[in-house]
């Protein structure tokens, strides 16, 4: 016989909220990330003199094993990170439109709000300048302020909590990817996986999908806005 699915954590107690950036603050289905995802594998291509076939096959297998296509790079050759994070950031932002019900929703919640990214702080800043949600957040925490070392790394998390000063046990993480809540879960966070608009399943790899109905999932959302709005309601 099984167990009953625990308790969600709440948010009654949540003083920091944490927001992952790309495919969590504006819809998948923009695939503003696909124009990155591109870019990557060009690079991969050109770095290593390889085809595009071949760049595909090593972009995925280093983001799977390494959180990210860069720390692969980095680790099985060396690569110097800042020309890759310079060229493959460099995209099309204007899909992204000013979003104010999500500003409005965000600006409700009652304390601090940040944003923790693998991507880069300029990218993150292009992003959030697009959807005018810029001045409701404090802070961006990115690769570099990661040492280029990407979610779902613990190590990442840890320097995280140390530069902003947050409790764990006070704070709530929302993610696209629900392997990046495992730790921050353990960690005592109340954590929210953001799916694609007007669906519950996610578009992705199998891989990708592992652990979103697992235990380190508490909320799972389609609609950010009136998730937010029903927290600030309930508050």
């Amino acid at each position: 016989m099984s167990s009953a699915r625990r308790a969600p954590r709440a948010f009654a107690h949540v003083e920091t909220w944490v927001f992952d950036l790309d495919n969590t603050l504006y819809p998948h289905h923009l695939n503003l990330w696909q124009q990155v995802d591109e870019r990557i594998r060009d690079y991969i291509a050109a770095y290593l003199k390889v085809t595009q076939e071949e760049a595909f096959r090593l972009q995925k297998d280093y983001y799977k094993r390494y959180g990210t296509s860069m720390r692969g790079l980095m680790t099985e050759h060396g690569m110097k990170p800042d020309d890759f994070l310079d060229f493959v950031h460099q995209i099309d932002h204007s899909p992204l439109t000013p979003n104010a019900a999500l500003g409005a929703a965000i600006e409700g919640l009652p304390g601090r709000k940040l944003i923790l990214t693998n991507g880069t702080r300029r990218h993150a800043d292009a992003v959030l300048a697009r959807l005018e949600l810029d001045r409701h957040f404090d802070d961006v925490f990115d690769i570099i302020a990661a040492e280029l070392e990407p979610k779902p790394s613990p190590q990442t998390y840890d320097r995280f909590l140390k530069a902003h000063n947050i409790d764990a046990g006070k704070a709530a993480m929302f993610e696209d990817l629900a392997r990046n809540l495992v730790v921050p879960y353990a960690l005592g966070m109340t954590t929210v996986l953001v799916v694609p608009e007007h669906t519950r399943e996610v578009f992705r790899e199998g891989w990708e999908l592992e652990g979103r109905d697992a235990l380190h999932v508490d909320h799972v959302t389609d609609d950010l806005v009136r998730f937010l709005q029903g927290l600030a309601q309930a508050s």
